[in-house]
């Protein structure tokens, strides 16, 4: 249960910077904005700009450069509530392999159609089921599977956020990152580690599920309730157990947003840094403007901008 957690501990500066490298084609070193906040010096990790609206590109990108040709023979498999699933298949496409993405019937409608405009196959299935998937990994297709938190190549691609916010930043303090599953936070804080730097690591959740808040709590993962909420992609039932070491020692803290914190940040991020961000990228600003970070440099992490137009256009108006 622990295999992932004890190999990722052991990734090196080297690790990283071969993955930065092994996927330098599929990416773009994305921008660190400045974003004016009275008391604070704070810093946005655009990662909304990857050509596909993610970070998870760093993730796909590098676990299928890194598999064996003959893994991946019969094309590849994926759990994702979209973005991952994105990563996935623009690497696949690149490689002129197929890919079948299994969603949740939670995910938004304008990610699962951008799954099939990447020529996957999609499958829906109830949150339940594809949570199922998440930590069996039994899809019963033929196929590499790829998990979208753990694996190793998802946490060491994802390191290249952090290799980047440092050689943008070296004095950052602070580095709020969003909570879905852990692949982005564990390859950002071990990054940083391996450079020898010791930021704070933040998390961020939603009210409206909070597995990383209750498992700090409880010292375990423990189910949670799921609430309805506009913001996909964070927010599940409970802490994947395989990734609970990493996230118990490299996570310092975890901050919880309410939906109209969200909101509030989404719109700022419009109206003052000009991104398109979905939910998950405004969580983590809202986080990062919290009082406990006055007089801190600090970077909070955008991590997409997929978000449903309908959605994003009703909040926009509520300003």
């Amino acid at each position: 249960m622990e295999r992932i957690s004890k190999a990722a501990f052991q990734l090196t500066l080297s690790d990283f910077k071969k993955s930065a490298s092994r996927i330098s084609s599929d990416i773009i070193k994305t921008p660190l904005l400045p974003f004016q906040y009275s008391d604070r010096t704070l810093m946005l990790k655009a990662e909304c700009l990857q050509e596909l609206g993610s970070f998870k590109i760093r993730a796909g990108a590098n676990a299928i450069a890194s598999a064996n040709r003959s893994d991946l023979r019969n094309g590849v498999v994926t759990a994702s509530a979209g973005n991952f699933g994105q990563g996935v298949a623009k690497a696949a496409q690149n490689r002129g392999l197929p890919v079948h993405v299994i969603v949740p019937d939670t995910a938004a409608k304008v990610k699962v159609e951008a799954l099939l405009d990447l020529g996957a196959q999609v499958t829906t299935v109830p949150f339940s089921d594809w949570w199922s998937v998440m930590t069996t990994r039994s899809t019963g297709l033929d196929g590499f599977f790829i998990h979208p938190v753990a694996e190793l190549e998802v946490i060491s691609g994802n390191g290249g956020i952090g290799l980047e916010i440092f050689s943008q930043w070296p004095e950052v303090d602070v580095i709020v990152v969003p909570f879905g599953g852990g692949g982005m936070i564990s390859g950002i804080a071990l990054a940083m580690k391996a450079l020898g730097k010791n930021p704070q690591i933040i998390a961020c959740e939603i009210e409206s599920s909070t597995p990383l808040k209750s498992a700090k709590s409880s010292g375990k993962p423990v189910q949670v309730a799921r609430g309805e909420s506009w913001i996909d992609g964070i927010g599940s039932t409970s802490v994947l157990p395989e990734m609970w070491p990493l996230l118990d020692e490299l996570v310092d803290d975890v901050i919880v947003v309410s939906h109209l914190e969200a909101e509030e940040a989404l719109r700022l991020l419009s109206s003052k840094a000009h991104l398109v961000s979905e939910g998950a990228g405004a969580v983590a600003l809202a986080a990062a403007m919290k009082p406990q970070f006055s007089g801190k440099n600090i970077v909070a992490v955008i991590s997409g901008g997929n978000i449903d137009p309908k959605t994003y256009g009703e909040i926009l108006s509520r300003c």
